[in-house]
């Protein structure tokens, strides 16, 4: 053993306990608030076998969503937006299960899975990468690398066998107390991989499991968060912020901040368009729009709430304008803002859309009057008499106004502007069936009163036949 390594070796204490015995609770978070005195302080109190091993122990280092939960449970599952260290806690936490208080005690367990989309992503992410085992582990509890059998092995004998959700089968026969699933959302055959993994994790006494992903809408990912034995950690791209590039994060939050591509890949945020969903997050954000035309007419969408407080529907008011220049088909619209108050008096609600007519330059104002009646008419025009109304009764239900609404979606006639993330997660609960979804959809409503005044009924009147006289 080099004199390095042997520095690392704490006979007496566990690796994990330095700063705890010191008694401070918070770690590096607690340091990094301290004055410039206090961390000299700490500083000094370690000798020098503390100071090489204070950079291993992540326990210190790590935030809260990168450190496993308490209690009993079969499987952490951490999820996080790009960048936000998902890498990194699956690693350490490998380490943790692995390593005993001395590079050659045993650990908690001693056969690991390693899973990974493919062979190239469990090696170069989890095993080499920059987060991955072999540059989180101290010199003296490193693994050995064995590329003909795929594996890492650790000086008290641990080993971590490599396996791909390409292959499923391959997690028969082998048996483990633990392990480490990587990206499981983006997997193809991720429910048959997972499955095989389950019957796999039979050893010890209490085998577990550490998941690792960005949140995608897939069915294995919302069965294993359904899991009453599945705790969860979870962080965006900027908690991660001092260890991610500057550039990126200017470059991803300016492009992506808003979207509902953002909120899953930035926010981490599971994003479940309902089965049959009239709209989806593919389809919405395909249509993204970032530079908006001169529009011909811009009108705002007033659903108005039927009570007020804090456990009142939301208010939805949404703007959109509208180029209708040329033929039916060509006519275009797009979806500005999104302005719902949720739990406003009538004279706030009513407010807040004559503002947002204001800041948009709206022609009109079309607001639903089957909750208040004359009285909605009346509220907005205590606080602009001169409003330009129009009241809307639905005589149809929910469903039957979207499904045309749908439709110029579908034809590619309706894009979005960015920071819609509220109201596109209404429309992707919207289905045939109804709305899925807590509540009631007053953000959608409002969006389809607006798209009904500017596109379906100036088209209904267009392609109406004149009437002759006789």
């Amino acid at each position: 053993m080099n004199a390095e390594v042997s520095k690392l070796v704490l006979p007496e204490e566990d690796m994990r306990s330095i700063w705890t015995e010191r008694g401070l609770r918070s770690g590096a978070n607690w340091i990094a608030c301290a004055d410039a005195a206090v961390q000299e302080q700490f500083l000094n109190e370690l000798d020098e076998g503390e100071l090489l091993a204070l950079p291993y122990l992540f326990e210190f280092w790590g935030m809260d969503h990168q450190l496993p939960p308490e209690g009993a449970w079969r499987t952490w599952l951490v999820l996080g937006g790009r960048g936000a260290g998902k890498t990194r806690a699956g690693a350490e936490w490998v380490r943790s299960v692995v390593e005993g208080s001395r590079p050659l005690d045993p650990g908690k367990c001693r056969r690991v899975a390693l899973v990974g989309e493919t062979i190239e992503q469990v090696r170069e992410v989890m095993v080499f990468g920059d987060s991955g085992i072999l540059a989180c582990s101290p010199p003296d509890r490193r693994p050995e690398w064995e590329a003909g059998r795929k594996r890492l092995v650790w000086p008290n004998g641990a080993i971590a066998t490599i396996h791909t959700a390409h292959d499923p089968e391959g997690l028969r026969g082998p048996q483990f107390d633990a392990a480490w699933v990587d990206e499981l959302a983006k997997w193809k055959r991720g429910q048959e991989t997972w499955d095989q993994l389950q019957f796999a994790l039979r050893l010890g006494d209490d085998p577990r499991v550490c998941v690792t992903t960005t949140p995608r809408n897939v069915e294995v990912l919302k069965r294993l968060i359904a899991s009453p034995s599945t705790v969860q950690t979870h962080a965006p791209t900027q908690a991660n912020a001092a260890n991610l590039a500057s550039s990126f994060m200017e470059e991803v939050m300016a492009r992506y901040h808003g979207t509902r591509l953002g909120r899953q890949e930035l926010e981490g945020v599971l994003l479940a368009d309902a089965e049959g969903a009239l709209w989806t997050s593919d389809a919405l954000e395909g249509g993204r729009v970032d530079a908006v035309p001169e529009f011909d007419r811009i009108v705002v969408g007033l659903d108005p709430a039927a009570s007020a407080g804090a456990g009142a529907d939301e208010c939805g008011i949404v703007v959109v304008g509208a180029v209708t220049q040329g033929p039916v088909q060509e006519w275009r619209a797009v979806v500005l803002a999104d302005c719902t108050v949720q739990g406003a008096t009538p004279s706030g609600w009513a407010r807040a859309a004559i503002a947002a007519m204001e800041r948009y330059g709206a022609d009109k104002l079309v607001a639903e009057i089957n909750q208040g009646g004359a009285m909605v008419g009346e509220v907005l025009r205590q606080v602009d008499p001169l409003v330009p109304l129009k009241s809307v009764h639905a005589s149809r239900g929910k469903v039957a106004r979207a499904e045309p609404v749908a439709a110029l979606y579908e034809q590619g006639r309706v894009g979005h502007m960015r920071g819609l993330a509220e109201l596109e997660d209404q429309m992707c609960r919207m289905t045939a069936r109804g709305y899925e979804g807590a509540g009631s959809p007053d953000r959608v409503d409002a969006l389809v009163w607006a798209l009904h005044e500017l596109m379906i009924e100036p088209a209904a009147k267009w392609r109406r036949p004149a009437v002759r006289s006789l």
